[in-house]
Order: structure tokens, then sequence, then C-alpha cells
């Protein structure tokens, strides 16, 4: 144990891979690695990118790495994919799109993390890689999202900034934004903005935002256009992230972002499922016997199960 993390504070990529690795597979020593780790932690500065499937967000961060490593960066990239119905790992391959970074340059990390059917998006293995990133001195940690369901929100809680991705011509995006995304969005990109409708798409974000009114951080969120194929428009974005940065730094607000309450109330609520089910399993499947049989209600099914958890 004392030399892998030795290797991962001296930034060696074999072994925050390996690490992860055991993470993904939720083996119990991780834990013990993430305790040690941790104190190391807080120093990278966490970006979320999300938006709809699509929306070309790989290649846009492809283009973000760039820019970081002009500035001397290092950058950690966790691109968390759909998850395979069949064996639990990731299917969309984002890591592709960004070989040409990972090839030659040893200061960009990119790894593909499956949501492993987390109902949020994100699973803990996400979170715990952002750890396992920032102990081994990444300056920049990139969350790339496939952006369907509560994804967005689970992002929000682990990056410090996060940038909302939409495109012309995907209706979904706007009845997106007016289901909650408007709240999580520090940055708005207009992406493929040589598309006919990127002016309709900024005019609508703009208007959503007016009428939103202000946030209870008092930041006011900026809208940009891209290309990301091009790069056009991308040290733009990138200078919001750092006007952002600077914002948190100045308002103190940063040390909000560090670790939520929602962060550890999740892991409370992962650890106490894994543990609960463990106990109960055969008492579960006893019951739903009972509910198919009419036996018994849900209700007094749960009542029974809660109150042998009880005793």
């Amino acid at each position: 144990m004392k030399k892998m993390i030795e290797n991962i504070f001296s930034g060696d990529i074999h072994s925050a891979a390996s690490l992860i690795t055991m993470i993904e597979n939720s083996r119990e020593d991780s834990i013990d690695y993430i305790k040690e780790i941790f104190p190391h932690t807080g120093n990278a500065y966490v970006i979320g990118i999300t938006g709809s499937p699509g929306a070309g967000k790989s290649t846009l961060v492809s283009e973000v790495i760039s820019s970081y490593r002009k500035q001397g960066k290092t950058v950690g990239v966790i691109a968390v994919d759909s998850s395979s119905p069949f064996t639990g790992g990731a299917v969309l391959g984002d890591r592709i799109r960004m070989q040409k970074h990972e090839a030659d340059d040893k200061g960009v990390f990119v790894r593909s993390m499956a949501t492993r059917g987390n109902l949020g998006g994100l699973s803990r293995a996400t979170r715990d890689a952002v750890f396992v990133m920032d102990a081994m001195g990444r300056d920049i940690i990139i969350i790339e999202t496939v952006g369907v369901g509560q994804v967005e929100l689970d992002v929000a809680k682990m990056a410090y900034t996060t940038a909302v991705v939409l495109t012309p011509g995907m209706g979904d995006d706007i009845q997106a934004i007016k289901a909650g995304i408007m709240e999580i969005g520090d940055i708005f990109l207009i992406n493929k903005a040589d598309l006919d409708g990127a002016g309709r798409v900024e005019k609508d974000v703009f208007y959503m935002l007016h009428i939103r009114g202000a946030r209870h951080d008092n930041w006011q969120p900026e809208i940009f256009k891209t290309v990301a194929l091009t790069g056009e428009g991308i040290p733009e974005f990138v200078q919001g992230i750092e006007k952002h940065r600077k914002f948190l730094l100045e308002t103190g607000l940063i040390d909000n972002k560090k670790y939520t309450k929602g962060q550890l109330i999740n892991l409370i609520k992962e650890r106490l499922e894994i543990m609960v089910l463990h106990d109960i399993d055969g008492s579960v499947d006893e019951c739903v016997q009972k509910i198919v049989h009419k036996e018994i209600d849900p209700y007094t099914a749960s009542d029974i199960i809660i109150n042998k958890i009880k005793s």
C-alpha cells in the first residue's frame, strides 16, 4: 500500500490507474487507500462539463485539454459513460477522442468510467477517482458526463465550475433547462455554433437566465459560442472558467464547493444500502414471494424488513 500511495503522490499514472480500477471493482481495501490520500487532496480545480448526448462534449474537452496544457497545467479527465447492461462497463468510448493527448503527454490522464446503474448517473467510483487524480497532482480535473437524467445535478456537487453544453437543432436541450439544469450551470456553451439556429439557442438561454433572476451566490452565468471541431471559441470559454474560479476565490465560496453536505449524505446512503441489503437479502426474497401471492401487501412487507433491521 505504502509504495502505491508514494507513486500516486509522485504523479505515476499507472499506480493511479490501478487504484481507480480497484475503486471501480468496489474492493474494500480501496477505501483504505482513499482514507490515506484524502488529506492530500483539495488542490485541483474540478470542472464539470455536461449536456445532451451528441452535443460534442468529448471534442470540446479535447480542445480544453490543449488549452490548459499550453498553460503548462496538468489535466485529469473522468469521462462518465453509460453502462453496458451486460458487463457494467463503459460503452461510449470517450477516451478514443482524447488519445492524441494521452499517446505522448504524461501531463494528461484520461479515464473512462461507467455509471454502473447509479441513480444519479455518477458512481461513488467517479467521486473517489477525483480524489486520486487530485492526490497525484493534477492541476485541472474535468468530469465529462453523458448528460442524462439526474447526472447534471451530481456533477454540480463535485465540480467547482459546471458548464452546460447545448447545440442547435436539439429541441430537448431547452426542455432540459426548464427541468432544472439552469440551476446548476455556471457557464452555458452553445457548441456547433456554426450551425443554423445557434443564435436562437443563445437568445433562449439568455431569456431564461434573465427571468430566473439572481442566483443565491450572485454569480451571473455567461454564455459562450464554440465550434469544438475547429477550436473556435475555446480560449474564451477557458477564460470564462478562470473568471468563475476567481469569483469563487474572492468571495470565499470555493470552500463550500470542496466537499458538500450532499456528497456526504449520498456516501452514507450508499454504504447503508450495501450494508442493509447484504443483511436482509433472504428476507427480501421471502417477502417478494408473499407479495406475489397476495399473502401480504408491499407496505406490510417493508414494515417486516424494517423491524428486522431495527432488531
